[in-house]
């Protein structure tokens, strides 16, 4: 048995009445709320902790509307993350917050920053693909990230992010094996009737081809005024053999928190030997346009 890193992931609903609210007063509340969540898991022991996609409001990419642009904050100086910073201490957790980042007016992206647990900012990930799909119209509110994919090492573990849609695409997921993640966070937003199929197929998937931990996050509900489908909740961690080990509701706010061994990392990888059989020479046709 390696190191046992307890890791902890937080799905939640929207906030009840918000097509009524203010973007900052969702923002607001939504904050409060996962607040409690935070202290909840810093009683049960989690060290790492990662909330869902845009975490502090709805998911609003179905429409066009730029009031949601007031969402946008700076990373590393909002307003935000200055609060997680100071939460990251308290609890000597790591946490990953996943943001509205405003870059410049008019530059925004979606993003999720990494905190240490003696509350030091890290650095962030800036989501690379996004889709321009009916629901999901997500590059008129995001610009496409350009940040590669750094890992960060923090007190408990490396730790790479993959925001959403990103999961559809293998070869960040690799790119963040090759540089050293031992888990990887991906919070989400994500509708039955659209990718719920593909759930437990992918991510898992990405576990065992890569010898890392998985942790999947999406939020619950139907959230109006856009009622696009059911966001089914359904948040999980894989190992590095791809077993899902945890798992929570599909309709219920959770706090799901399970003891990652680090060690089953090095098992799986001397017996599978993936990084060593690897052929990059023969890959040249993977980066043409």
């Amino acid at each position: 048995m390696g190191q046992i890193v307890p890791t902890a992931l937080i799905q939640a609903a929207q906030t009840a009445g918000a097509e009524s609210l203010s973007p900052a007063q969702i923002k607001e509340e939504m904050i409060a709320r996962h607040l409690q969540h935070i202290e909840a898991a810093a009683a049960r022991g989690a060290r790492i902790l990662c909330m869902q996609e845009l975490f502090y409001g709805p998911y609003f990419c179905p429409s066009q509307d730029i009031r949601w642009y007031g969402l946008t904050e700076e990373v590393p100086h909002g307003p935000t993350i200055r609060l997680m910073q100071e939460l990251a201490k308290k609890h000597q957790m790591v946490i990953v917050v996943p943001v509205y980042e405003r870059e410049m007016a008019g530059v925004y992206y979606n993003t999720a920053a990494v905190i240490d647990a003696d509350g030091r900012y890290l650095g962030k990930y800036r989501k690379t693909h996004i889709p321009q799909v009916q629901g999901f119209w997500e590059k008129f509110f995001f610009r496409p990230g350009n940040l590669g994919y750094p890992v960060f090492q923090t007190a408990y573990a490396k730790i790479g992010v993959y925001i959403c849609y990103d999961r559809h695409f293998p070869e960040g997921a690799r790119a963040l094996g090759l540089h050293g993640a031992e888990i990887v966070l991906n919070p989400s937003a994500t509708v039955a009737g659209l990718s719920e199929y593909l759930w437990t197929l992918e991510q898992p998937a990405h576990a065992a081809a890569n010898g890392y931990f998985v942790g999947a996050i999406n939020r619950i509900g139907t959230e109006a005024p856009w009622n696009i489908g059911e966001f089914y909740g359904q948040s999980y961690f894989a190992n590095p053999r791809g077993q899902i080990i945890a798992k929570a509701s599909r309709d219920q706010e959770e706090v799901l928190v399970s003891d990652l061994d680090l060690g089953q990392i090095a098992e799986v990888r001397d017996l599978w030997q993936f990084y060593r059989d690897r052929r990059p020479d023969m890959y040249g046709d993977l980066c043409r346009p």
